[in-house]
């Protein structure tokens, strides 16, 4: 099962403070640990909600609401894609996340991403050949 780990923004991240090496030294342990244990897919940090924007669309027009954004609760600060064999798997290393980070006050979501399997016959063989071409050129992309 896969799952993207959502680092909740806070007053810290939309700051723009730089990490301390320190912190730096935790997350690159903790990124290398699960690195090594095989289920690490991917991960970033976001900068500010202030050098971002969001579309809004009302009966398909679309609104530019350039940033920054003032509600940090509802921003993403960061990911981590990780695939492991059950969200009780996926919780566990969560609660190993770098106590530096945010002094130890950071909120994490936890989200299961779909497979192919969730869509039942909706997930036609035509649309499962266009999905695995479409990983396929990522993956190319990406090496």
């Amino acid at each position: 099962m896969r799952f993207m780990i959502i680092r909740k923004a806070d007053a810290y991240t939309e700051a723009e403070d730089l990490p301390t090496p320190e912190l730096f030294a935790q997350m690159g342990a903790y990124m290398e640990e699960m690195n090594k244990a095989g289920i690490l897919l991917g991960g970033d940090g976001l900068q500010p909600s202030r050098k971002g924007a969001r579309i809004a669309f009302k009966a398909g027009t679309p609104t530019v609401i350039d940033g920054p954004f003032t509600e940090t609760k509802e921003l993403v600060a960061g990911y981590t894609l990780i695939e492991v064999a059950s969200l009780a798997d996926a919780i566990a290393w969560m609660k190993k996340w770098p106590p530096l980070d945010g002094d130890g006050n950071v909120q994490l979501e936890i989200r299961q991403l779909y497979e192919a399997e969730d869509f039942g016959d909706a997930f036609t063989p035509e649309e499962r050949a266009r999905e695995d071409r479409l990983r396929a050129d990522l993956t190319n992309r990406n090496h």
